[in-house]
């Protein structure tokens, strides 16, 4: 599946913490962990500078992750300095890594179109995946938990699926790296097809039958498909509201991460139809893993 990770921190978004968990990652098939904190230019100076200090300090709280590192596995530290967003792209292009974790705070739409989002800007200009987790959810991993949680990071993916193009894009990226993925790595999937409520009842009702029906079919195309890679893949034709849906599908069953794509994702339209995926980025407890188009 993913086998070189990018975890970018900031030391306040709880990635920190997974210094001392490189020898857990590495059981979920992980071969290259790269740490990357970006140092902000300071801004009261005729020439900014980086402040030396904190530099240092920051490769000395990320050193940890060279300690107990198993056989096989690369562990890379990097403290940069400049623009966060081109340092995160161009860190992932040095390593070639295949996957960039980061944290993200929840935030309204409005707010992240005046103030900027980081994750969002990424989504747009990455070439690789995004995983994105809540820092208030890490903070309160117990180690034993964040442990188990880096031993399946990639375990179980929801795959929200309707038949359109990004879902059939999103299953597609799935698909290809799954093809050669560690036997520690992706082991189940469930997709979920939701049923928008409304109209008159009655028509409605028979509306909604019928939409199930076809939604059935369809999902059993794609679970054999994805049987054929050695997946175990469960589906569920869900009725209301897609967004809610889903997250409570995400509590329902056991699942490690929810996937998306987006060709909408953190563009102006969005201020008057809010994206389906930058929705849930928005409002998911559960880690996120994006896939940009």
């Amino acid at each position: 599946m993913f086998q070189r990770l990018l975890i970018c921190t900031d030391f306040v978004d709880g990635l920190q913490r997974l210094v001392d968990f490189v020898p857990s990652l590495s059981e979920s098939g992980i071969k290259q962990v790269v740490f990357l904190h970006v140092v902000s230019l300071s801004g009261d100076q005729a020439v900014p500078r980086a402040d030396e200090k904190e530099i240092n300090a920051a490769r000395d709280r990320l050193s940890a992750a060279k300690t107990n590192v198993p056989e096989g596995v690369e562990v890379h530290i990097e403290v940069q300095v400049g623009q966060q967003i081109e340092r995160i792209l161009s860190t992932a292009s040095t390593y070639k890594s295949d996957i960039i974790l980061l944290g993200t705070q929840s935030r309204s739409l409005l707010t992240e179109k005046l103030f900027g989002s980081t994750t969002i800007a990424l989504c747009n200009r990455a070439k690789i995946p995004l995983m994105v987790f809540r820092p208030q959810l890490l903070s309160t991993y117990t180690v034993e938990e964040l442990d188990l949680r880096c031993r399946h990071l990639f375990r179980y993916f929801l795959i929200p699926y309707d038949g359109s193009k990004t879902a059939e894009y999103l299953v597609t990226q799935i698909k290809q790296r799954a093809q050669n993925r560690p036997p520690e790595s992706l082991q189940e999937c469930l997709l979920c097809w939701v049923i928008g409520e409304g109209g008159r009842r009655g028509v409605s009702d028979l509306i909604n039958a019928e939409e199930a029906k076809k939604a059935e079919v369809a999902l059993e195309a794609v679970k054999t498909d994805l049987a054929q890679l050695g997946l175990t893949t469960h589906h569920a034709v869900l009725h209301g509201e897609r967004v809610l849906e889903i997250l409570m599908a995400a509590q329902e069953y056991d699942i490690s991460a929810i996937t998306l794509s987006s060709d909408s994702i953190g563009k102006l339209v969005e201020l008057s139809v809010p994206s389906f995926a930058g929705e849930l980025l928005r409002r998911s407890w559960h880690p996120i893993i994006y896939f940009p188009q």
